[in-house]
């Protein structure tokens, strides 16, 4: 390195910081290919994306698929309803046939809140499309009821103090119904685990057990489970 001094050229060894600011100089001219080559390469590794708008596969002019007419026997009467292919039976029960006693918690047959019976038998009407139903016997929570005359199941839950928010009630009780109607259960143990699809995010699950057993004992005239 130069040092002018006096007016004199004399050759002197660098400083400390001089070095430090040529190292700098000097790994930054060295990694700076580097980057460069590292972000042409990172940008040649994005995967393409997998899902293409619809706007670039849809055919000009293409229309939705048509709905279909179905008849569906709703707690004792008999409805005609046109519904998408897509159409689940909770839609098609809340939506279009004003049924909202059938409730929607998770849309994906984890929470039981959806529960019906068809033909006599529970289900998650979120799994179910509506079209695959097409002349059966559905009944809601709408139906259970004779007038101003509750169902057992329905007294009981009262009486027993089953429920808190009362979102899940609906399916409780439609699925205890379907329980009955199975006569699989023998003990206590049986209805916890035959209505472990239903979900009581308010833990009420005590008072259900102990309802579903009075109804049981109102019904059939069968003796306490322990």
């Amino acid at each position: 390195m130069i040092r002018r001094k006096n007016g004199r050229v004399n050759w002197a060894e660098p400083s400390s910081r001089s070095r430090r600011r040529h190292s700098v100089r000097s790994s930054r001219r060295t990694l700076e290919p580097r980057r460069r080559k590292n972000r042409r390469r990172i940008k040649s590794r994005v995967a393409t994306p997998l899902i293409v708008p619809r706007s670039e596969t849809a055919e000009p002019g293409a229309a939705l698929p048509a709905k279909s007419r179905i008849t569906l026997k709703v707690n004792g009467a008999e409805k005609q309803l046109e519904v998408a292919p897509w159409t689940t039976l909770l839609d098609a029960l809340r939506e279009q046939l004003g049924l909202t006693g059938t409730k929607k918690g998770c849309d994906h047959g984890q929470c039981g809140a959806c529960t019906v019976l068809v033909n006599g038998k529970r289900i998650n009407s979120c799994l179910a499309l509506a079209i695959m139903k097409d002349g059966a016997e559905i009944t809601t929570i709408e139906g259970l009821a004779d007038g101003d005359m509750l169902h057992a199941l329905q007294k009981a839950f009262i009486e027993h103090d089953a429920f808190q928010c009362g979102y899940c009630t609906p399916g409780q009780i439609c699925s205890a119904l379907g329980l009955i109607k199975e006569g699989k259960v023998k003990t206590s143990d049986d209805i916890r685990e035959l209505m472990s699809g239903n979900i009581c995010r308010c833990g009420a699950y005590p008072n259900i057990v102990a309802a579903i057993e009075e109804a049981m004992r109102a019904e059939h005239g069968t003796e306490r489970h322990e």
